[in-house]
């Protein structure tokens, strides 16, 4: 039995590499990246972040997520087809292809394949091209299951995502003010194992597997499962903003997995966990993208102090314990108000520096630091001012 199950682990982790999925991910985090720097260099005349930043800080949870829910498709017995697998794949790449990472919530991805399954045998017996019983053996039950335990986990991957990891941008408020935005966005990529028909591995116990598709031997398969998040916090505080939308999320992925759990027993029930998951996601990205439009924009122009919008990874104000949202009153005793005024301040300074920072309860704090050599006069803060592509026009008079 051991020796089945650890040729059957090897075969598993080499079908992920024949997985389309897998390699489109690379290329997908690639494009979105260098669309992201184009933009930073218009608003900011720099590159903020580099080309894997929405890809950064989520291997490790995304490792342990993938873990754990291995142990729960295997120990449970989830049986998903290979002809599932490729159209989640196919699916997810559709999807991407706009580089809206926000399509690939798993409300999409795998909602979206839940409802072709539902109707493509249907389509394949009035057909003649393809075999016609090849999506005939679906488990709809699974499928509502692993989408409520990965919108739990999208949850936490919202809620970890630090404030000076969001991507900054200037934007035009509804006064014709110059503000500050950002995008609280990532890309993720769990692999998980899940048991596929005809292989070694066999029934180890009455009940197992318990989510089975007819057949009596199974294998493995380390799948990739992509999925991402884009929110735009203009109006909110980016830690605002992650804690309404992981708060409400994970609670419809508990809701989804309790419906998905009925439906063991009553099978609709897993078309009422898709319909939730779909119409959730929608009403919760509705309602924050209202409430975020109807507030003052958080990142504007302020009379006292300057509002800072993004940190420069890599600069000196990356080594200051100053971060996003918080608000510079006085650069070496000086007030500022103003880009202008800061910088006058910060070059009559020499080597060192001292900053009167604001932080998010209006306290005041200290922060000292020093030039060294290499180090931008700038230090690496963004403020809430006209984009650099216009101050570039009016330099140049076009």
């Amino acid at each position: 039995m051991a020796e089945e199950w650890l040729i059957e682990f090897s075969k598993g982790i080499g079908r992920l590499f024949l997985n389309p999925l897998l390699y489109w991910s690379v290329l997908l985090i690639l494009f979105a990246g260098y669309r992201r720097i184009k933009r930073e260099r218009l608003d900011f005349g720099i590159k903020v972040f580099d080309i894997f930043s929405e890809w950064k800080n989520t291997w490790l949870v995304s490792l342990i997520a993938g873990l754990l829910i291995s142990i729960i498709t295997i120990i449970s017995g989830i049986v998903l087809s290979p002809e599932t697998i490729i159209l989640l794949a196919a699916v997810t790449i559709v999807l991407s292809i706009t580089l809206r990472f926000s399509l690939l919530s798993p409300s999409y991805t795998i909602g979206l394949t839940f409802l072709l399954l539902l109707f493509l045998p249907y389509v394949m017996d009035n057909q003649s091209i393809f075999n016609e019983n090849l999506f005939t053996e679906s488990n709809y039950t699974a499928l509502a299951l692993l989408l409520g335990i990965f919108i739990i986990f999208e949850s936490v991957l919202i809620a970890r995502v630090n404030r000076n990891e969001t991507f900054p941008a200037i934007a035009l408020s509804d006064r014709g003010v110059w503000v500050g935005q950002h995008r609280i966005k990532k890309l993720s990529l769990v692999p998980f194992f899940v048991l596929m028909p005809d292989g070694l591995i066999t029934s180890f116990a009455p009940w197992w597997p318990y989510f089975p598709i007819g057949e009596t031997s199974y294998c493995l398969a380390l799948v990739p499962f992509l999925f991402g998040f884009d929110y735009l916090a203009k109006g909110h505080f980016t830690l605002q903003a992650t804690k309404k939308i992981a708060k409400f999320n994970v609670l419809l992925g508990i809701g989804i997995v309790l419906i998905a759990a009925g439906s063991i027993f009553i099978p609709y029930l897993s078309i009422a966990a898709i319909v939730l998951a779909i119409l959730g996601k929608e009403y919760l990205n509705y309602k924050y993208r209202v409430g975020d439009r109807l507030r003052r924009p958080f990142f504007r122009p302020q009379e006292i102090g300057l509002k800072i919008v993004g940190v420069i990874p890599g600069t000196p104000a990356a080594r200051l314990d100053v971060f996003v949202g918080e608000t510079i009153a006085k650069v070496n005793g000086r007030k500022v108000s103003s880009e202008s005024q800061f910088y006058e301040a910060l070059q009559g300074s020499g080597a060192f520096f001292k900053l009167e920072v604001l932080d998010d309860y209006n306290e005041v704090r200290f922060v000292q630091g020093a030039f060294y050599e290499g180090d931008h006069y700038e230090l690496g803060f963004l403020f809430p001012s006209a984009p650099y592509r216009q101050k570039k026009a009016r330099k140049f008079g076009t």
